[in-house]
C-alpha cells in the first residue's frame, strides 16, 4: 500500500485552513509529473487583505498505479496529523482518521494524480509534503513568505519633504520615523500610499527614516534611512528636538537620535539679561556617560541666573536649569569713589573672590587684581572694594565662591546707561521748557507786534530808484513795515499827500521841490545818525551809467583848469540845476498824490517825475560822501526777483547792501534796538535779549516775505 503524506509545519502564530467543501481529487494521467526522484509539486498564490497576508497552496503528487498498496498514504500535519489514503475504486476503505481518495485504474494511464488546491496558510508558516511508499519516501518544503513592499525615495532638503515611489503599485502604509535604537523606529503619523506620495520631514536629523509596509496586522516593515551616509548635521533641528532632564547632581541631555554620535559639550554662562548669557571662563562640565549623555553639576554654583550652554560644532543652545534654586549666598554692587563696592551676604562659611572685567558679547575679560574675603562659621556680611583705574572702560564685576570652589562666576554690571539716561532726560526737559517759553514769547510777540519789543529810534530816508509799479509797491511795503511794525520815522518821496506837512516832518516834496527836499532830508538824517536806504534797481544802473557818460564828456579844458574834484562839483551843480527845472515843472501836479499801490498809469507818470530827480540827487550826494571818506550812514537795498547784486556798480561795492527779504533780518539788527536799551542807557544786551531780537527779526522777515510774494515774479 502506498501512503502519501502532506505535512504542514506551522509556526507559533498564524493559521492553517482547509475548506470544508474542498476535497482532494484523483485522476489518471499519462504524464510522469516533475522530474527528479520526488514526484511532488507545490504552487501558491499570494493573498493581501487588511487582516493578514496569506497564500493559497496547491499540492500535486504523481503515483504509479501499480504502487497502490496498504503502505501508501498521505499525511497532513497541522500540529496534528491528517492522513490521506488513495485506493482503487471498488476496494474497501474503512480506516479511521484516514481520508480515503478513490482513484480509477487503466493500463493506458500509468499514473494517478492526487491534487488539492484548497489549502491556505498565513505568513511565516513552514510547509512540507512527504511521499512515502513501502520502499521509499521523499519530502518537499515551502515557507509562506512575510513580504514587505519595495520602494524608492528622493529628498528635497529645501522644502523638507521626501517623495516615495512604491513598487508594485499596491496600497500600503508609509510614515516618517526616527531610529533612536537599533530595532526601534516608531512611526507617528502613517499615510496611505498608492504608487507614490510626498511626506513632510518634521526635523532633518541623521536618524530620520521611512517605513513602508502592507496594511495587514503585524506586517513586516521595509525601512530606509534618508541620511545614513551623510555626515552633515542640522544643528538647529538637534536643538529643537533635544530634552534635558535634571537630577540632584547631574543633568541628562538627549534628542530624537542616538546622542552618543554627537560631540556635544556643556559649560556655564551667566544670564545678564533676557537676550545675553555671558560665557564663564573655565566652567566646562565633566561628561559622566554617553548613553544617555550625562554631565556632572555637583560643583556648580546653582543660581537662577546661572545657565548651561550646550555646544555642537560651534553652535550653542542655552538652558537655564536652576530657576527654582535658592543660593546660600548673595551679592550686589554699588558705586564708590573711583571704585566698585561688592556687597556679600552668606549663610555658609566660605571664601569669596571678586575681580573687575570688561564685558563683551562673548566673554567678560578679567582686569585688575583678584580680591577675596572669608566668611565666618555662621556666614555674615562683608564688602570688597575694587579700585577702578579707567572709568571709561565701564567695567563689570565677576564674583565667585573660591573655597570650597564652585564652578560659575556671577557677573554684575553697573547701570552706566541709566545715569546717562537720567542726564539725557534732564537735558531734554530743560530744552522742552525753554522751547515752551520761547514759543509762548513768540506767540505773545506776534500778538502785540514787533513794536512791543524792537524799535527804530533814529530816522530813515528811503530813496526809490525806479518808476516801475512793482518796484514802487515793494518800496511802499518796506516803508510800511519799518514804520508800522518797528515805529521808525521814515522819509520817502512816495508817501501819500506829500504836499501836506506832517507832524515833525517839515515841508513835503510838493512844497520844496524834489532836489531841495532830498538835500534837506539827507542832511537832517545824517546829523541825527540815522540811516539812508537807497533802493537799487536795473533802472538805477542805467541812470548811473548815463550820468557817468555825461561826466566823461565834460569840457576837457574845464577839467584841466579846475581839476577833477572841481569838475565833479561843477557837474553835480549842473545836474542839480537841471533837476530843479524838471521838479518845478511838475510841482503843481504833486499835490495830494498818494503812494502808488494800483495799476493807475497816470499816478505812475506823476510819481516818476519825483523819483528820477530825487534818485539822481541821492546819487550825487552818495558820490560826494564817498569822495570825502564818509557815507557810513548809507546802505543799498535791492529786492530779490527785481534786481541782482551784479547791478550795483563797482564804485558802490564798499557800501553795505542787503537783498530783501532774505537779508531783512540782518537789516533790522542793524537799524533796530530793543526797548530796554532806552532805559537809562545802561541796559546790557544779554544772550537772552539778543535771542529775542534775532527771533523778532526773523518773524518780521517772514512778514515782509508774505507781503512781497505777490509782487515779485516767480523764477
Amino acid at each position: 500500500m502506498i501512503f502519501i503524506t502532506v505535512l504542514f509545519l506551522l509556526g507559533e502564530v498564524g493559521a492553517f485552513a482547509l475548506q470544508a467543501d474542498c476535497k482532494p481529487t484523483c485522476k489518471l494521467s499519462f504524464c510522469i509529473g516533475p522530474e527528479g526522484q520526488c514526484p511532488i509539486s507545490l504552487t501558491w498564490v499570494p493573498q493581501h487583505t487588511d487582516e493578514a497576508y496569506s497564500e493559497y497552496i496547491t499540492f500535486k503528487v504523481w503515483i504509479k498505479t501499480g504502487e497502490f498498496s496498504e503502505f501508501t498514504k498521505i499525511t497532513v500535519l497541522t500540529g496534528y496529523e491528517m492522513i490521506y489514503k488513495p485506493f482503487r475504486k471498488g476496494d474497501p476503505h474503512n480506516q479511521k482518521n484516514i481520508w480515503g481518495i478513490p482513484c480509477g485504474w487503466s493500463r493506458s494511464d500509468p499514473y494517478a494524480l492526487i491534487e488539492n488546491g484548497c489549502l491556505m496558510a498565513q505568513a511565516g508558516r513552514n510547509i512540507s509534503v512527504s511521499y512515502i511508499t513501502k520502499s521509499s519516501s521523499c519530502t518537499v518544503y515551502h515557507k509562506v513568505a512575510d513580504p514587505k513592499p519595495d520602494f524608492s525615495f528622493s529628498v528635497n532638503e529645501s522644502s523638507k519633504t521626501v517623495t516615495i515611489t512604491v513598487d508594485p503599485e499596491t496600497e500600503v502604509f508609509a510614515g516618517i520615523c526616527y531610529q533612536k535604537r537599533a530595532f526601534s523606529c516608531s512611526v507617528s503619523n502613517q499615510l496611505t500610499v498608492v504608487k507614490s506620495a510626498v511626506l513632510n520631514i518634521p526635523h532633518m536629523l541623521p536618524c530620520v527614516c521611512i517605513e513602508v509596509y502592507y496594511k495587514h496586522v503585524d506586517a513586516l516593515r521595509n525601512k530606509k534611512c534618508l541620511f545614513q551616509n551623510d555626515s552633515s548635521i542640522d544643528v538647529g533641528a538637534v536643538w529643537k528636538t533635544s530634552e534635558v532632564v535634571d537630577g540632584p547632581s547631574q543633568i541628562q541631555w538627549s534628542y530624537l537620535c542616538p546622542a552618543k554620535d554627537l560631540n556635544i559639550s556643556a559649560s556655564l554662562c551667566w544670564k545678564l539679561h533676557q537676550h545675553l548669557c555671558i560665557p564663564v571662563l573655565n566652567s566646562t562640565l565633566q561628561k559622566q556617560q554617553d548613553n544617555p549623555i550625562t554631565f556632572d553639576t555637583s560643583a556648580v554654583d546653582k543660581h537662577p541666573q546661572m545657565c548651561v550652554q550646550f555646544s555642537i560644532q560651534g553652535n550653542h543652545n542655552i538652558s537655564c536649569r536652576f530657576q527654582d534654586e535658592k543660593p546660600p549666598w548673595e551679592t550686589s554692587t554699588e558705586a564708590g569713589r573711583r571704585s566698585i563696592v561688592v556687597n556679600l551676604t552668606s549663610t555658609i562659611p566660605a571664601k569669596f573672590s571678586a575681580q573687575l572685567c570688561v564685558l563683551t558679547e562673548r566673554r567678560c575679560t578679567p582686569m585688575g587684581p583678584i580680591l577675596s574675603v572669608t566668611m565666618a562659621k555662621n556666614g555674615g556680611h562683608k564688602k570688597i572694594k575694587l579700585p577702578i583705574s579707567n572709568v571709561a572702560d565701564k567695567p563689570c564685576v565677576q564674583v565667585w565662591q573660591s573655597d570650597p570652589l564652585k564652578k560659575g562666576r556671577r557677573i554684575l554690571c553697573m547701570d552706566y546707561m541709566h545715569k546717562r539716561r537720567v542726564l539725557y532726560l534732564a537735558a531734554l526737559l530743560i530744552v522742552a521748557v525753554l522751547a515752551a517759553l520761547l514759543g509762548f514769547f513768540i506767540y505773545r510777540t506776534t500778538k502785540i507786534g514787533a513794536a512791543g519789543v524792537l524799535i527804530i529810534q533814529k530816522p530813515l530816508l528811503l530813496v526809490c530808484s525806479s518808476s516801475q509799479s512793482t518796484h514802487i509797491s515793494a518800496v511802499c511795503t518796506l516803508a510800511s513795515v519799518l514804520q508800522g511794525e518797528l515805529g521808525a520815522t521814515v522819509h520817502t518821496s512816495l508817501w501819500a499827500k506829500t504836499s501836506q506837512r506832517q507832524a515833525g516832518n517839515g515841508a513835503g516834496v510838493a512844497d520844496l521841490g524834489p532836489i531841495p527836499w532830498l538835500y534837506g532830508k539827507w542832511e537832517a538824517v545824517r546829523k541825527t545818525s540815522g540811516k539812508i536806504l537807497i533802493v537799487w534797481s536795473p533802472e538805477a544802473k542805467k541812470t548811473y551809467k548815463k550820468r557817468k557818460l555825461e561826466l566823461a564828456n565834460m569840457d576837457k579844458h574845464d577839467k584841466k583848469k579846475v581839476g577833477l574834484t572841481n569838475a565833479n562839483e561843477r557837474m553835480r551843480d549842473v545836474m542839480l540845476e537841471d533837476l530843479n527845472l524838471i521838479g518845478k515843472g511838475y510841482k503843481e501836479k504833486l499835490t495830494n498824490v498818494e503812494c502808488f499801490e494800483d495799476e493807475d498809469r497816470s499816478i505812475e507818470k506823476e510819481l516818476s517825475a519825483v523819483i528820477e530827480p530825487v534818485f539822481v540827487a541821492a546819487l550825487a550826494s552818495l558820490e560826494g560822501a564817498l569822495q570825502d571818506g564818509k557815507g557810513k550812514e548809507v546802505a543799498l537795498v535791492y529786492f530779490q526777483g527785481l534786481c541782482h547784486s551784479r547791478d550795483i556798480p563797482k564804485a558802490f561795492r564798499g557800501v553795505p547792501h542787503y537783498c530783501l527779504p532774505q537779508d531783512f533780518s540782518d537789516l533790522i539788527q542793524e537799524l533796530a534796538e530793543m526797548r530796554g536799551e532806552m532805559r537809562g542807557g545802561e541796559f546790557r544786551r544779554s544772550c537772552w535779549h539778543r535771542l529775542l531780537s534775532k527771533v523778532m527779526s526773523m518773524w518780521l522777515a517772514h512778514q515782509l516775505t508774505q507781503r512781497l510774494q505777490t509782487l515779485f515774479p516767480h523764477s
